[in-house]
């Protein structure tokens, strides 16, 4: 009997140390505004011995994070005003797959207010300004390059990046399934963050968010415009353009006759250099030139004091785009242009699209 007694004291002192290491580990676990701890589930019971054994590292993924965590991310993001109660960042930072877990812990507990609605709101408002920033910033841009910058800005790795920059990580509450990862319940923050803003401001003050924390950030977009036939591209672009046709013509050479020389190549348009490339052979260099002067045009950008967005034609005033009341801002609309250019008879485009995984 004292064996048994042993061995059951032995068992809900190891849950109960497990489950304080489990907590200390887990930033958003704070057992000082725990109604009970450790739980009952903790516990052993030679009597009642639970069917599931119970998980320490579930448990705490289904606590709320205290009051002073949540106050503390909305100050540190600059948005204490507008995310003015711990309630409001808290659901912000519940996905949606959330109350399935929490109905397998804790089945009579109340159904937890989610970012269900918030997260595709703000999706459908981060990419309205993301695509009228890139088309305002760079015209030319070809079509699959463009919808890759905009995903590149704010695409869901991007805002999965941007949370954990944030510290949201221990703040979010979900449920692994095969429809969700912990990159899209973590890109979900951000994007609660900004249709709250939008509905507790105004558009203008939603869109300065997505501004500051994602379209400020620099992307490669050289990197994504790859060429099939730079060459036959550039004839397309300067006969689009009434220019003179392309020509090539070799600017420096060294070591033409030893194993290693280098040819620097430009091409021309009547007395106008549209591009320059190097490289161990004349072709390859051509090749570069070639591929220089389209990177030329199609990255093109506009000044950001030209820069003109549709949105910021709406008041600034508190409210939705229905509501805000206030004079509207000038706006004019710049003149349309070719984004790319198409060849051969298929009609396939001159710019390589990214491969699919």
């Amino acid at each position: 009997m004292g064996h048994v007694q042993r061995r059951v004291l032995s068992s809900a002192g190891y849950a109960h140390k497990r489950l304080l290491t489990t907590a200390a580990r887990t930033a958003s676990v704070s057992t000082s505004h725990l109604p009970k701890f450790p739980p009952k589930d903790a516990l052993f019971k030679q009597r009642d011995i639970p069917k599931l054994p119970f998980s320490p590292e579930t448990w705490a993924s289904t606590q709320p994070a205290p009051p002073s965590a949540l106050s503390a991310f909305a100050h540190r993001i600059g948005l204490a005003s507008v995310l003015p109660t711990p309630e409001v960042v808290l659901q912000a930072c519940t996905h949606s797959s959330f109350p399935t877990l929490l109905h397998q812990f804790a089945p009579h507990e109340p159904v937890p207010k989610t970012n269900a609605h918030l997260a595709p709101l703000g999706n459908s408002l981060m990419g309205l300004f993301a695509t009228e920033f890139v088309q305002a910033a760079y015209p030319y841009l070809p079509t699959r390059v463009f919808k890759a910058a905009v995903t590149a800005h704010v695409g869901t790795q991007t805002c999965a990046s941007v949370a954990q920059e944030m510290g949201a990580t221990p703040l979010l509450r979900w449920h692994r399934s095969a429809e969700v990862t912990h990159s899209d319940a973590l890109a979900a923050i951000p994007r609660s963050i900004t249709a709250l803003i939008y509905q507790n401001r105004s558009l203008p003050s939603a869109r300065q968010f997505v501004h500051s924390y994602f379209l400020s950030r620099e992307i490669d977009l050289r990197g994504m415009i790859k060429f099939r036939d730079p060459k036959k591209a550039l004839l397309e672009m300067v006969t689009k353009f009434e220019r003179e046709r392309p020509k090539s013509r070799l600017l420096k050479e060294t070591g033409r006759f030893s194993n290693s020389p280098v040819f620097v190549v430009g091409i021309f348009s009547g007395a106008d250099q549209l591009g320059e490339g190097f490289g161990s052979s004349l072709k390859m260099a051509e090749f570069r030139a070639a591929e220089d002067a389209l990177h030329r045009v199609y990255l093109t950008r506009t000044p950001n004091h030209l820069i003109q967005l549709p949105t910021s034609t709406f008041p600034v005033g508190i409210g939705n785009v229905f509501d805000s009341q206030g004079e509207e801002n000038p706006y004019t609309a710049p003149e349309l242009v070719m984004s790319e250019i198409t060849y051969s008879s298929s009609g396939k485009s001159s710019v390589l699209g990214q491969r699919r995984r």
